[in-house]
């Protein structure tokens, strides 16, 4: 199997060439941890040995053996990740790889960059942190799924995600239901679980649980835990369009 390492005469020199190969890598991860992720997920077998994943300059991906030789051509991303994939929740086993697969990106470029000067290292890591990185991209593009039922005059159809907003909430629901967006915690609480399984808080990253209450940013439309965000339940009931500290410290907000 062919696999990520660059043989040193096509090996990127400039910025922009380093930016490119940084630009196909990335890609390939997301596509394995988003829209490929069953075949990934597949594919890390634990009985096998240690597999790591490369995105590939191409921005296709694979799950193969670590190079062989010592030191390898190109840093190596962490080893051995199908060990782990029983053994985790699949959310947070997915999270955990585009984790390290975003370190194994920044170690690759970072490797091509070590002959470029100061400024064009500079440069470089600004370009790079331009682009969300692997872990921000998975969880907007579950976040963008979520959003399906905007339409196209951007009024919400339906509330698919644990999201406090007072106008949707009837006056006389509890605490529970309010953090559940509107709906009594007891209807179908493990369907709900399932269909909010990849929403992380924006402050913390931790994964949404039924039993804790959030809140969504009508700004950034990230969501958070109340507590994080210092929110309770009783001030939620009292908020129009909740705006997350982030973008209430921001001077890119319009008023």
């Amino acid at each position: 199997m062919e696999t990520a390492r660059a043989p040193a005469s096509t090996r990127p020199r400039s910025v922009e060439a380093i930016y490119k190969d940084f630009s196909g890598r990335r890609d390939g991860l997301v596509r394995a941890l988003t829209s490929d992720v069953d075949d990934f997920f597949d594919l890390c077998d634990p009985d096998k040995e240690n597999l790591c994943l490369y995105g590939n300059a191409d921005g296709s991906w694979e799950v193969s053996l670590p190079a062989e030789e010592v030191p390898p051509e190109l840093p190596e991303p962490a080893l051995g990740i199908n060990f782990a994939r029983n053994g985790m929740n699949r959310r947070d086993w997915l999270s955990l790889v585009a984790v390290h697969s975003d370190s194994w990106l920044l170690s690759v470029a970072f490797f091509f960059a070590a002959p470029l000067s100061a400024n064009e290292r500079k440069r470089l890591f600004s370009l790079i942190n331009d682009l969300p990185n692997v872990y921000e991209s998975m969880v907007d593009r579950k976040h963008s799924r979520d959003r399906s039922g905007v339409d196209s005059s951007g009024k919400s159809r339906s509330l698919s995600k644990p999201k406090q907003r007072t106008d949707d909430v009837p006056p006389k629901k509890n605490s529970r239901a309010v953090a559940r967006g509107g709906r009594e915690e007891d209807d179908d609480e493990d369907g709900d679980d399932e269909e909010h399984s990849e929403t992380f808080c924006g402050t913390c990253g931790g994964i949404y649980s039924a039993s804790e209450f959030w809140i969504g940013c009508d700004i950034c439309e990230r969501w958070f835990h109340g507590k994080c965000v210092r929110i309770t339940p009783a001030k939620a009931e009292h908020i129009k369009h909740y705006k997350c500290p982030d973008c209430s410290s921001s001077k890119k907000i319009r008023q």
